[in-house]
């Protein structure tokens, strides 16, 4: 069994909530999406992420998860949102619950390839996030991003 499938069976049917970490990478006005490998959200297309270990900062986390995933190194940004995913199985008990932090990053380095725990990775225009059948609250996650990353650029100027 692989490390991610192990920590992914670890995680189901927990006893407290696991913090992770998400990252809205922009890059020329566009969003990095991966298609998840294994569960929760096995074959859907979302942001990537992944959990924090003990003794590591959100931040560290983020960089390394990124780096971990999709071979971008990246410069992390402001917090967009930080929420509960909670998934419930048939018989209505938790079989995953983490708190999640999603922060704004941008890349600075690095060659873009699925690895890890992803199957594909992809920078998608914000106009076409709809293919990507993303979550309600990764797509709400996106459009704050894009706004804070305008802000930023404004800021730069």
């Amino acid at each position: 069994m692989t490390e991610s499938v192990q920590a992914a069976d670890r995680r189901r049917y927990p006893d407290r909530p696991f913090v992770g970490v998400g990252a809205v990478i922009v890059q020329d006005g566009k969003v990095l999406l991966v298609k998840r490998r294994f569960e929760p959200l096995a074959g859907q297309w979302s942001l990537p992420g992944g959990a924090v270990e003990v003794g590591e900062t959100l931040e560290a986390c983020l960089v390394r998860e990124m780096l971990e995933e999709t071979g971008l190194e990246v410069r992390v940004g402001p917090v967009i949102e930080v929420f509960d995913r909670i998934t419930h199985d048939a018989e209505g008990r938790v079989m995953y619950h983490f708190v999640l932090v999603d922060y704004l990053c941008w890349p600075t380095g690095g060659t873009l390839c699925a690895s890890s725990d992803v199957a594909e990775v992809r920078f998608a225009d914000p106009h076409d996030l709809f293919q990507y059948d993303l979550t309600m609250k990764a797509t709400s996650v996106v459009e704050r991003a894009l706004e804070l990353d305008r802000q930023a650029q404004g800021v730069r100027s």
